[in-house]
């Protein structure tokens, strides 16, 4: 399988993998180099294969040909791989690297069927050129479908990863010395940080700690930029916790009343998995605006508000998110229309998939 360089390709990708590895099947991972999918492959006891792969830049036309050349190396190195180890189907899950493992799983004879799974609402382009021969197309939205037409689609949900599913609040909570009935949000964007929402908390947390002395905030503001929150914040009470990202976030999301964040599906897979209320304020240069697009099936179950990118530096933001913060019981209906939209294990049907083509 190839789980891509984004905490939205890999941790779906590894609760895949979770799921069939319960069931019996040998797995292996595929991932860039550079990226963090070696580092949770071997967490999660996965084989890992190392297959570089790059996009290119529009703004320079030439890093098309370096691109084609790096993915095409990895094709010929993954097709020997392949016919070595001869797979019985590939999942592919987005990101550049899942362009030579499918380009390889052609390469092979026989060749091995491909599963795609796309997690946003509107597909990437990896996704859109791997699903013209894939087997089947596994889809988190009903909505999403209109942009593979003709192709077998199956609607599994987004995988979350089993640490979401056996999330305690109560162990989150006590790793981070938050009280039981302290009022605690948590902030973060994923796993590069999100620097405008931290630009706009950290402008707001005077007031927002000063106006409720029960109010603790979380905020993991990503490894390059966490040194200049921290210098911004030093003079912040304890009740301010800073982290530059959340290793083992699942125990701590649980014990949040309120959530603000990014709106990648993987995000909003947890969280409804969860049952967090959240603050979401979509990545706006997201391919085809699909956060957006994410976002809007949380809002109008009620689970969520979504606040533009370009409203984080007017008085909406911080009246929005007082307003959530000071009103426990439409946390408490939010949270209820989140667990509503948790449905079916998308794991289990995912693999239900893979296993019905390979």
């Amino acid at each position: 399988m190839s789980g891509g360089g984004t905490a939205g390709h890999i941790y779906p990708a590894l609760a895949l993998a979770a799921e069939l590895r319960s069931r019996g099947h040998e797995l292996v991972y595929v991932g860039t180099p550079q990226g963090p999918e070696a580092h949770l492959a071997a967490e999660a006891g996965l084989d890992f294969v190392a297959a570089p792969a790059a996009g290119f830049d529009r703004a320079r036309p030439w890093t098309l040909l370096t691109s084609s050349l790096k993915i095409a190396r990895s094709a010929w190195k993954l097709r020997r791989f392949f016919t070595q180890w001869r797979p019985e189907a590939i999942v592919g899950f987005g990101g550049y690297v899942a362009v030579p493992v499918g380009l390889a799983a052609r390469l092979v004879r026989p060749p091995v069927p491909v599963v795609v799974h796309e997690q946003n609402s509107v597909p990437g382009m990896t996704n859109r050129f791997l699903a013209r021969h894939a087997c089947a197309v596994a889809l988190t939205y009903p909505q999403t479908a209109e942009h593979f037409g003709g192709r077998r689609v199956v609607l599994t949900g987004d995988p979350v990863r089993p640490e979401i599913r056996g999330a305690d609040p109560v162990r989150g909570r006590a790793r981070l010395g938050i009280p039981p009935e302290a009022l605690m949000l948590l902030v973060f964007g994923g796993s590069r940080g999100a620097r405008h929402i931290n630009e706009a908390l950290v402008r707001e947390l005077p007031e927002l700690l000063a106006a409720d002395p029960a109010l603790h905030i979380v905020h993991a503001a990503g490894p390059e930029e966490v040194e200049s929150v921290r210098e911004q914040t030093r003079t912040a009470p304890a009740r301010y916790h800073l982290f530059a990202y959340l290793d083992d976030i699942a125990d701590v999301m649980a014990a949040a009343d309120l959530a603000l964040t990014r709106a990648g599906a993987t995000t909003i897979a947890e969280l409804t998995a969860l049952g967090i209320p959240a603050l979401l304020v979509p990545f706006p240069y997201a391919t085809g605006d699909h956060q957006t697009s994410n976002a809007r099936d949380l809002v109008r179950a009620g689970a969520a508000v979504m606040l533009p990118d370009d409203q984080l530096d007017g008085p909406e933001f911080a009246d929005i998110l007082r307003e959530l913060l000071a009103d426990g019981h439409g946390r408490d209906t939010m949270a209820r229309a989140a667990q509503s939209l948790r449905g079916h294990d998308a794991a289990e049907s995912l693999a239900d998939l893979v296993e019905s083509v390979a």
